[in-house]
């Protein structure tokens, strides 16, 4: 074949190669990519902000490096009723440690834990909590500590649905993520719970991972055991990342202002506050639990996932407010099949 008949053929080659290219983007953008959402105000305004930020040439176009979007993890991520998930670990830790510590029997909260009293442990109030997460959260090395947790994970079951805890992430929460790392963003988990609870399994669940999340945690300290480096975990708090921990956390962690923040209670909402403040366009979002069928419904008077002065500022500003049940199609990614 001469040049000028391979330059030829390569040309044509490109121009369809080119056309596929084409037919393919617009087939991938026409698709829904929010599937798991009714047609409303909610999904409106999250494609609305992707759009506006992403494309070229429009005013409020944010570099991809400056798309940073955080998330909650309790109540936005996944359920977080009848209790914490990370509070269910606890107590089938201080079960699974009970015969090592014979005292615990006489001695709250561990004796509520014991006894299957609820009530007592919820007298115990956040001092008690604390308690029982030192007690069974502390004394192995970081390693040990991911092996539990993945381990737990493995076996547990949530005592409603009676499926493994990581069954009972948001489908359209699950699509949020990947619509937005489509285009650009990187995503961050910033919880209350603790960060080395979520990293062994974030990653695997929500594409997150371990280095994008950002959590509440206990100190650690390096040693030497058996001839070979571990970092050992302490029964001492070194940071909790809730409420005007979340900015301080976002700051530490992540050195950049999100645009886009994801909550579902007061405990976030400092975290949309911080989010809000920045130059630009934001976006700001909370998941109302309005589903008592599905999933709960719970807001103002909830102990677990307490909603009220964020809700009122999110009414307020505009920001973005979820209703559970009238914008999800489904909840979780099981109701698929």
């Amino acid at each position: 074949m001469n040049k000028k008949r391979f330059y030829s053929a390569v040309s044509t080659l490109a121009a369809v190669l080119l056309t596929l290219g084409m037919l393919s983007t617009v087939a991938v953008g026409d698709q829904d990519p929010l599937p798991s959402w009714n047609e409303g105000t909610a999904k409106q305004s999250i494609i609305d902000f992707v759009t506006r930020v992403t494309q070229s040439g429009s005013p409020d176009f944010v570099v991809p490096e400056q798309r940073i979007a955080t998330f909650d993890n309790d109540g936005t991520l996944w359920s977080e009723q009848p209790m914490y998930f990370q509070l269910f670990f606890a107590i089938d830790r201080v079960k699974a440690l009970a015969p090592q510590n014979p005292a615990w029997k006489t001695q709250q909260p561990f004796k509520a834990v014991l006894e299957n009293d609820m009530q007592a442990l919820a007298a115990s109030g956040e001092k008690g909590l604390l308690e029982l997460v030192m007690a069974t959260h502390a004394g192995m090395t970081t390693t040990e500590f991911e092996q539990t947790v993945k381990d737990w994970l493995a076996a547990a079951k949530h005592p409603r649905f009676k499926r493994p805890f990581t069954d009972l992430v948001y489908q359209p929460m699950l699509e949020v993520l990947a619509y937005l790392r489509a285009n650009g963003f990187k995503t961050y988990i910033v919880s209350g719970g603790g960060i080395e609870f979520m990293r062994p399994w974030t990653e695997g669940v929500y594409g997150i991972p371990p280095e994008q999340v950002v959590g509440s945690s206990i100190k650690t300290k390096f040693e030497i055991r058996n001839g070979k480096p571990v970092l050992v975990r302490l029964p001492e708090i070194n940071f909790i990342d809730d409420k005007a921990g979340k900015p301080v956390g976002i700051n530490q962690h992540i050195g950049r202002r999100p645009i886009a923040a994801f909550g579902n209670s007061d405990g976030d909402l400092q975290m949309l506050q911080w989010t809000a403040a920045g130059k630009g366009t934001r976006f700001m979002l909370i998941v109302h639990h309005t589903d008592a069928e599905r999933e709960w419904a719970y807001d103002r008077k909830s102990k677990i996932g307490h909603l009220d002065k964020a809700l009122d500022e999110a009414l307020t500003n505009g920001w973005t407010v979820v209703d559970m049940k009238q914008d999800w199609k489904i909840i979780y990614p099981f109701q698929l099949k």
